[in-house]
C-alpha cells in the first residue's frame, strides 16, 4: 500500500480512487517527534469518503510515541525542588489578548519576588474558539477553513511583530509557520473525511496555548530573566473518565515532570501551556473547557507551590453576580468548600475540579484582576479560625443562581416504603444522559422531585413515563409532573453549620419579597441551602436574600399615584432625603412610576426626582392604571414593589385587594378603602394578615400623628379599648379654636378658606364626612363592625345651603345662618365651656358618633390652638387618665411626612437595618 504525506494531500485538488495511507505528523511545539498512521478506505467518487474512512478516523492506529523522553532513564541534570520556593500563576485568554496585555503579564511575572515561578497561560482571547471553528468548517467541507486558518496565522504573526525582534522573532516565526503548515494538512484530512475524532480535535485546538506560551517566554527573557517554556503535553498525563472529563494521573505526571526538569533545571521561570495534556497512550488531549485553571491547579500540586494566583478581568469573587445585584461585594476569603459550592451553582469562581488538586496540599488560590493590580483579590484556602477555634467571617458568604431549569416531580402513595423506587427513577434519567442538578424528597417518601436543565426535560419525561407506565396505570404513581421555567438559588457558607437561624433568615427574606418556593434542598453539612423558584422571580429573590445577609440596600420599586399637593410634597421629601437613606440606612427608594388622572411617567431605572414635574410634562404618556400596575410589579430586578396612593379616589382604593394579591405592598392616606363597604375592608385586611404583603395607612386618620400605630400597640399588648374621642379634623379644629368673642362663624370659615385650611368647597369639611370616615376606621381597627352609612353625623352645613350650585354661592349665603352657632357659642361660654367638633368611638356601646360638643375650659380638648388634632384613648389601663395624642393633623408637609414614615417602616420591615 503506498504511503502519501498529508502535505501532498493538502496540495492535491482532489482525492483519487484507490487505497492509500496517510502519515499524520504529531508536532509538539518545536520538534517533530513521531507520526500516527491512519488508514483511509477506497472511494468510488472523487468528492466523498467511504464509511471505512470515517470509522478508521475514529480509531487512529498509533504507531509511534509522542515523546522522545525515556521515562526509564535516570535524572542526570538535577532534581526538581518542590515547595514554597515556587509560585504558580495562571493567566487567562483575556489577560494575553493582545501584545500590550502580554507585556503587562510579563511585568507581573517579573515583579513577583518568588525565587522560582511557573506561569500557566491560555490561548490568546478568542483563539480557542477560532480553532474549534476551523475544525467545524473542515468537517463540514467548507473551503473557508483555509482563510480562517490564515486569520489565525495573521493574529499571531502580528502580535509577535509587536513583541519580539531579532533571533526571538525569527525563531518563533519559523515555528509558527511550521505549525500552520501541519495544521493545514491535518484540516485537509478532516475535510476529506468529513469528520474529526476527539483526538484530532484536541490536537488542533491545543495550538493556541503553544503559541501564547512561546511568545510570553520570549518577552520575559527580553526582561532579563532566565525563562523557558513547557509544552504541558510532555508532563501532564490525564485519564478520560465516564463523565466526558479527565482525571490527572499524578504519579505518571510527577515522573515526567522530574524528567522534564532534569533537562531544564537552570530556568527560574517556566511558562507552561494550559488546557492541553497527554493520555497514558501519549495521544494529545485537552482538559476540556475551562481546563487552563485545572492545568494551573495540577501544576501547583506537582510543584507543591506556596500559592496559586489565577489572574482574570474581575477584582475577585463576588458575593453575588454583580450584573444582577449591584451591591455585591468582593469576598476577601473563601474556604475550598465554599468556592466549590459556589462554582457548582453557577458563580463565576472556578470550576469545582480546579480546587481538588490544591486542597490536598493546602495551597491557597488567589483570584486577582490583571487590570487592577491594586485590588487584593479573593483568597481561597482552608477556613480561617481564631485562637479559640471560632470560625471567622459571616455565616453566608455568597449566593449563586442557575437558570433555565425544569422541576420534575414524581409522586404517588405506592412509592412509600418501596425499595428501589429512587434508583429506578434516576437510572431512567441516567439512560437519557440528563444532568440532575438538585434532588429533594419528602420524608414520607410520597414524592421525589429533582431539577434538570430545561433542554433535557422532555427526554427525562418520556423516559420516566416509559419506565413507570405500569405503575401509573395501576395507580401506584399518581403523576409525573413537569414544572418548567424554574431557577435555582443557592446560599453558600461554611459557617452556616454552626450558626442558628441562618435558614430562618434566608426563608424569611424570600417570604417578605413575596417569593414562592417550589422545592428545597439542604445537605447535613449545611454548606448550602438550595431553593427552586420561578425563573421570573429569581433576580428578585437573589436581591432579597443578598440584602438581608449583606445589609446591602433594601430597594423598593415605588409607584406614586396622585402627584397633587400631598403626592408632590412626598416626592420632594423623598428627593431631599434619598442620599441620606442610601448611605446611612441602606434604603434605596426607587420611584419608577408617577401617575395622575391624565398622564403617567415611567422609568425602569428610577425617575429623576429633581425634575419630575418637568419630565411629567415632556415625557408623560396617557395614564392607564393597569399598565402602571404591571410596570411597577413587572420590574424583576427589584425584589419589593409598593404602590403609594396619595389620592382620595374610591376607584383607586378598590385596586388595593388586587395589588396585595399580586404581591405589591400598599401605603396610603386615602380613607376610602378602610371606611368603605365593610365586606371589602374585611377582605383586604384578611388578605394582608394571611400574606407577607403589607398595607400601611397611618396617614388616613391623623396625617403624621401616630394614631393607628398607638391603637395597635394598645391592642397587641392586651389592653382593651373603652372609648376613643378626638378632634380629627385640622380644618374644624382651626374653625372652633378661632370662633371666639364676637366673630361670626362665616367670617372664620372665610378666613380659613383664604388661608388654604379648607377644601376648595368648605362644605366638604363642614359636612363631617371626613371625620366620620376617621371614626369608622378607628372603630374597625378596634374590632367593631361599623358602617359609614349607619354612623350619626351632625353636619355643620345648613340644610338650605346643601344644594348650592357652587362654593362661591355657599360662602355668599353662609352669613345668613350665623345666628344659630353664635347662640350655641354664647351658651357654652356662659357655662365656662367651649365648642368642639368631635368624633367618638364608644367601644362598650359598640357605636360611633360625629357631633358638636361642649367641653370645660380645663379639658385637654379646650387647650388646642391652630389646626392641631387631639385624640384621647380611654382603655382598661388608661381609664382614669386617658392616653392623649396631640399635634398637627393636617397640611401637606405633615401628611406627606406620615406617608413617608410608613414607607420607611415598610423598608425596615423588609430588612433594612434599623
Amino acid at each position: 500500500m503506498p504511503v502519501v504525506s498529508l502535505a501532498k494531500i493538502a496540495a492535491s485538488p482532489a482525492v483519487t480512487a484507490g487505497d492509500f495511507t496517510v502519515r499524520v505528523p504529531c508536532i509538539y511545539g518545536k520538534r517533530l517527534v513521531s507520526s500516527n498512521r491512519v488508514s483511509f478506505g477506497n472511494s468510488r467518487r472523487r468528492s466523498s469518503v467511504s464509511h471505512r474512512v470515517r470509522s478508521e478516523l475514529q480509531s487512529p492506529r498509533v504507531l509511534g510515541s509522542v515523546t522522545d523522553l525515556s521515562l526509564d532513564q535516570s535524572v542526570e541534570n538535577g532534581h526538581l525542588p518542590k515547595g514554597d520556593s515556587w509560585a504558580v500563576h495562571k493567566f487567562g485568554g483575556t489577560c494575553v489578548g493582545n501584545s500590550e496585555r502580554i507585556k503587562d503579564v510579563a511585568d507581573v511575572v517579573v515583579s513577583d519576588p518568588s525565587s522560582r515561578k511557573l506561569v500557566v497561560v491560555s490561548a490568546m482571547a478568542k483563539v480557542t474558539d477560532m480553532m474549534y471553528d476551523l475544525i467545524h468548517r473542515a468537517q463540514s467541507r467548507d473551503d473557508s477553513y483555509l482563510s480562517a486558518l490564515d486569520a489565525v496565522l495573521e493574529k499571531h504573526r502580528a502580535t509577535a511583530l509587536e513583541l519580539l525582534d531579532g533571533d526571538e522573532l525569527a525563531s518563533f516565526s519559523a515555528r509558527l509557520h511550521n505549525d500552520i503548515n501541519n495544521l493545514k494538512a491535518m484540516l485537509r484530512a478532516i475535510y476529506i473525511a468529513g469528520h474529526a475524532t476527539e483526538s484530532f480535535s484536541d490536537f488542533v485546538v491545543g495550538h493556541g496555548e503553544l503559541w501564547s506560551a512561546q511568545m510570553l517566554a520570549a518577552v520575559v527573557r527580553k526582561r532579563g530573566l532566565d525563562c523557558t517554556w513547557m509544552d504541558a503535553r510532555d508532563v501532564l498525563v490525564v485519564v478520560p473518565n465516564s463523565s466526558s472529563q479527565v482525571d490527572p494521573d499524578f504519579a505518571e505526571s510527577e515522573k515526567r515532570l522530574e524528567k522534564w526538569f532534569s533537562l531544564n533545571s537552570s530556568s527560574k521561570v517556566i511558562i507552561a501551556t494550559g488546557f492541553i495534556a497527554s493520555t497514558p497512550e501519549n495521544i494529545p488531549t485537552t482538559l476540556k473547557r475551562d481546563g487552563s485553571d485545572f492545568s494551573a491547579a495540577i501544576m501547583g500540586a506537582l510543584f507543591r507551590s506556596h500559592q496559586l494566583t489565577i489572574w482574570t478581568d474581575v477584582d475577585g469573587v463576588y458575593s453575588a453576580d454583580p450584573r444582577k445585584v449591584s451591591d455585591a461585594v468582593i469576598l476577601k476569603t473563601l474556604s475550598y468548600q465554599e468556592a466549590w459550592e459556589m462554582s457548582y451553582f453557577g458563580a463565576n469562581v472556578l470550576h469545582p475540579r480546579t480546587i481538588i488538586p490544591v486542597m490536598k496540599y493546602d495551597i491557597p488560590i488567589v483570584i486577582r484582576n490583571i487590570f487592577n493590580l491594586s485590588a487584593p483579590g479573593t483568597m481561597i484556602c482552608r477556613q480561617i479560625e481564631d485562637e479559640d477555634g471560632y470560625k471567622l467571617d459571616a455565616p453566608v458568604k455568597g449566593f449563586a443562581t442557575i437558570d433555565n431549569l425544569a422541576l420534575v416531580n414524581v409522586e404517588g402513595t405506592g412509592m412509600a416504603g418501596v425499595p428501589g423506587t429512587a434508583s429506578a427513577i434516576f437510572s431512567a434519567v441516567k439512560e437519557v444522559g440528563a444532568n440532575v442538578i438538585m434532588i429533594s424528597q419528602a420524608s414520607s417518601e410520597h414524592s421525589v422531585c429533582f431539577a434538570v436543565p430545561e433542554k433535557e426535560v422532555r427526554a427525562v419525561s418520556e423516559a420516566l413515563n416509559s419506565r413507570f407506565r405500569q405503575a401509573l396505570a395501576g395507580g401506584r404513581l399518581s403523576q409525573i409532573e413537569i414544572i418548567p421555567n424554574c431557577s435555582i438559588l443557592a446560599a453558600v457558607g461554611q459557617k452556616m453549620a454552626s450558626t442558628p437561624g441562618v435558614s430562618a433568615t434566608f426563608f424569611n427574606a424570600l417570604a417578605k419579597a413575596n417569593i414562592n418556593i417550589r422545592a428545597i434542598a439542604q445537605g447535613c453539612s449545611e454548606f448550602n441551602i438550595t431553593v427552586v423558584v420561578k425563573r421570573e422571580d429569581c433576580i428578585r429573590a437573589l436581591r432579597a436574600v443578598h440584602s438581608r445577609f449583606y445589609l446591602s440596600r433594601t430597594t423598593l420599586a415605588m409607584g406614586i399615584i396622585g402627584p397633587g399637593l400631598i403626592g408632590g410634597t412626598l416626592l420632594d421629601q423623598i428627593r431631599d432625603q434619598a442620599a441620606v437613606l442610601k448611605e446611612e440606612f441602606k434604603i434605596d427608594l426607587r420611584v419608577i412610576g408617577i401617575t395622575g388622572s391624565s398622564k403617567m411617567l415611567l422609568s425602569e431605572s428610577g425617575i429623576d426626582l429633581s425634575r419630575w414635574r418637568e419630565l411629567m410634562k415632556e415625557e408623560g404618556e396617557s395614564a392607564n392604571i393597569e399598565k402602571f400596575t404591571q410596570y411597577v410589579k413587572g420590574n424583576h430586578f427589584i425584589p419589593n414593589s409598593v404602590m403609594v396612593d396619595c389620592t382620595a379616589e374610591a376607584d383607586i382604593a378598590s385596586c388595593y385587594y388586587d395589588w396585595l394579591l399580586r404581591g405589591i405592598h400598599v401605603v396610603t392616606p386615602n380613607k376610602k378603602a378602610n371606611s368603605g363597604p365593610l365586606d371589602q375592608y374585611l377582605k383586604v385586611r384578611d388578605l394582608q394578615r394571611k400574606s407577607y404583603t403589607h398595607y400601611f395607612y397611618e396617614a388616613t386618620v391623623g396625617a403624621g400623628l401616630p394614631i393607628i400605630s398607638t391603637l395597635r400597640g394598645l391592642l397587641e399588648t392586651g389592653d382593651k379599648i373603652l372609648r376613643i374621642e378626638g378632634i380629627f379634623s385640622g380644618t374644624l379644629s382651626y374653625l372652633f379654636n378661632n370662633f371666639v368673642g364676637t366673630r361670626s362663624f362665616s367670617d372664620v370659615v372665610a378666613e380659613a378658606k383664604q388661608a388654604g385650611f379648607t377644601e376648595p368647597d368648605p362644605r366638604d369639611d363642614l359636612s363631617g364626612t371626613d371625620v366620620a370616615r376617621k371614626v369608622t376606621i378607628l372603630a374597625r381597627e378596634s374590632g367593631l363592625k361599623l358602617d359609614l352609612d349607619g354612623l350619626p353625623v351632625q353636619s355643620l352645613v345648613p340644610k338650605p345651603l346643601q344644594a348650592c350650585a357652587s362654593a362661591e354661592e355657599f360662602m355668599q349665603k353662609l352669613p345668613q345662618f350665623d345666628e344659630e352657632l353664635s347662640k350655641q357659642r354664647q351658651e357654652a361660654e356662659a357655662a365656662g365651656e367651649v365648642l368642639r367638633y368631635v368624633g367618638v368611638v364608644d367601644a362598650v356601646a359598640k357605636k360611633g358618633t360625629v357631633e358638636l360638643k361642649r367641653y370645660k375650659k380645663d379639658h385637654p380638648f379646650a387647650q388646642l390652638s391652630g389646626a392641631d388634632n387631639i385624640i384621647a384613648f380611654t382603655t382598661k389601663r388608661y381609664k382614669e387618665q386617658p392616653l392623649i395624642v396631640r399635634g398637627p393633623g393636617a397640611g401637606a408637609q405633615v401628611t406627606a411626612g406620615g406617608i413617608f414614615s410608613d414607607i420607611l417602616r415598610l423598608a425596615f420591615y423588609l430588612g433594612a437595618p434599623s
